[in-house]
C-alpha cells in the first residue's frame, strides 16, 4: 500500500512538473512569435524609409538622414534575427524538456497501473487459494 501512494505522490509532482514545463515552452514559442514579428516590423521599416526622388535643395539632408536610420534600421535588423535564432533555440529546449517530462509521467503511469494489475492478480490468487466458504444446505422435504 506504500507503493501505491509513493505511485501517486510520484505521479502528482511528474504531472505538477509537467504543466510547469508546458508553461515555459508556451511562454518561449510566445517570444519567438515577438521577435519574429519585431523583426518583420523593422523589416517593414526599412521598407519604407527607401529614397525617394526629391527635387528640393535639403534632399540631399534628407538622403542623408534616410540613409543613416536605414543603417541603424539593418543593425537593428541583424540584432533581431540573432535574438529569433536564440530564442528559437530556447523554444526547442523547451519542447524537449516538455517531451521529457510527458516520458516520466507516462512511465508513472505506467507502474501505477502494473502495480493495479499486480494486486488484482495477487487478489485474484488469494481468492483460488481459499477454501470454498459454501455450505449446501438442503431445506426439509
Amino acid at each position: 500500500m506504500a507503493d501505491k501512494k509513493k505511485l501517486e505522490r510520484l505521479l502528482r509532482v511528474r504531472t505538477l512538473q509537467l504543466g510547469l514545463v508546458r508553461a515555459d515552452e508556451a511562454q518561449a514559442h510566445a517570444r519567438v512569435a515577438s521577435e519574429a514579428n519585431l523583426r518583420a516590423r523593422i523589416a517593414q521599416l526599412a521598407g519604407d524609409v527607401a529614397p525617394t526622388p526629391s527635387p528640393t535643395p535639403t534632399a540631399g539632408v534628407s538622403l542623408v538622414a534616410a540613409a543613416h536610420f536605414r543603417e541603424r534600421l539593418h543593425h537593428s535588423a541583424e540584432a533581431a534575427e540573432g535574438r529569433v535564432r536564440a530564442a528559437q533555440a530556447v523554444a526547442a529546449r523547451a519542447a524537449e524538456a516538455t517531451r521529457e517530462a510527458k516520458r516520466d509521467q507516462s512511465a508513472i503511469e505506467k507502474l501505477m497501473e502494473r502495480a493495479a494489475a499486480e494486486a488484482a492478480l495477487k487478489e485474484i490468487r488469494a481468492l483460488e487459494a481459499a477454501p470454498p466458504s459454501r455450505k449446501i444446505r438442503h431445506d426439509p422435504c
